[in-house]
């Protein structure tokens, strides 16, 4: 097959210019280019020029878990063989990542060269502010778009209730899109199918959140498997179970993730400062750098607390996810580690004088 051939069936799932340049010196060796669209157990499904190919990684699986192949990769495939072999990965543009349950300090990368990041928010539950700014955080220190999608608008049929659910929202989303979308009657698809046909989307949410769903009225067709909720606390079974690319018929490429549980953050400080960008703002204008805006004279952001300008609920998850990140840094960084102990140290040489002060006024 000609090469401009390959250009065009592999177009569609994001394939450009860039991209080819990048895999010449791989093209010369007689390698193909491919995008994975499935990783399961060491083996891979690639999508090539000549259709959808199974392919095993053994030779690119580092022992970094960030570099292991993920579904959304383009990569350098044999062109034949039993089995046939990924040779290499091309350099990811973006890459969204999370930090494992484990206890090893290790990320997990969820899906490689996106886009839009869409945080599908089921309304069917009350709206979680703070896992929506977790979820935002990554999203943005992926380096993809974050895009907020209120799913099952059809359960809030109050307009005015509606339209305060999406203020919620968009007040702690500064520069995210937010969307209100009913997958049942296909409300609202227009904007978000516009969207996705702008490259590759990742779609991410709890279980329940109608990921599913929305990825078949996407695709337009049952692609994935759909289950109800449950009614006790709106939450639901992992339906997905794997991370899927779809090729979408108006444009783009959609990678569908399973239901996360757990969302912690990696190394994510950029992101963070990003969700919180008025905070970020505020500090400026502290009277020290190094303020933690917790009991500081002069601190710019408590003052704003204390003028009812932000509120105390996004402080306290402006300095959660920020402590959060802090420690995930710190497990592998010994100079991080050092700074912790010495503010540690520090605060409880504080609280120690503080509580001798008091007794001493008791006495």
């Amino acid at each position: 097959m000609t090469s401009s051939n390959a250009f065009s069936a592999l177009a569609p799932y994001g394939w450009d210019e860039a991209w080819a340049e990048q895999f010449a010196p791989h093209d010369s060796e007689g390698l193909l280019p491919g995008r994975v669209v499935r990783v399961d157990r060491g083996q891979c499904d690639v999508v090539t020029a000549g259709g959808v190919v199974r392919a095993d990684t053994a030779f690119v699986t580092p022992h970094d878990p960030l570099r292991v192949v993920c579904t959304g990769d383009w990569v350098a495939v044999e062109p034949g063989g039993n089995p046939r072999y990924v040779r290499t990965c091309l350099p990811r543009r973006t890459a969204f990542v999370r930090s494992t349950s484990s206890k090893r300090s290790e990320g997990q990368i969820l899906a490689a060269n996106v886009d839009h990041a869409i945080v599908a928010v089921s309304l069917a539950a009350e709206l979680d502010l703070g896992r929506i700014e977790r979820f935002l955080a990554l999203a943005w220190e992926s380096g993809a778009q974050p895009v907020v999608v209120l799913t099952k608008a059809d359960l809030v049929p109050d307009a005015t209730a509606l339209s305060y659910l999406v203020q919620d929202v968009e007040t702690i989303a500064p520069g995210v899109p937010v969307l209100t979308v009913s997958a049942l009657y296909g409300e609202g698809l227009d904007v978000l199918v516009a969207l996705a046909a702008g490259g590759t989307s990742v779609l991410l949410g709890q279980s329940g959140a109608g990921k599913s769903t929305l990825a078949n009225a996407l695709v337009g067709q049952d692609v994935m498997d759909v289950q109800a909720i449950r009614d006790m606390d709106g939450k639901g079974r992992h339906t997905t179970t794997t991370r899927n690319l779809l090729a979408l018929p108006g444009g783009g490429v959609l990678i569908d993730t399973p239901g996360l549980r757990g969302v912690g953050l990696w190394d994510a400080e950029t992101g963070v400062g990003q969700v919180f960008s008025e905070i970020e703002e505020l500090a400026q204008r502290c009277r020290f750098h190094d303020c933690a805006h917790e009991s500081e004279p002069g601190c710019a952001v408590l003052a704003a607390v204390d003028a009812g300008e932000l509120p105390q609920r996004r402080l306290e998850s402006y300095r959660k996810l920020m402590r959060e990140n802090q420690w995930i840094v710190a497990k592998t960084d010994a100079r991080v580690r050092a700074e912790l102990r010495r503010d540690w140290k520090r605060k409880g040489a504080e609280g120690k004088a503080a509580m001798e002060l008091k007794r001493g006024r008791w006495r």
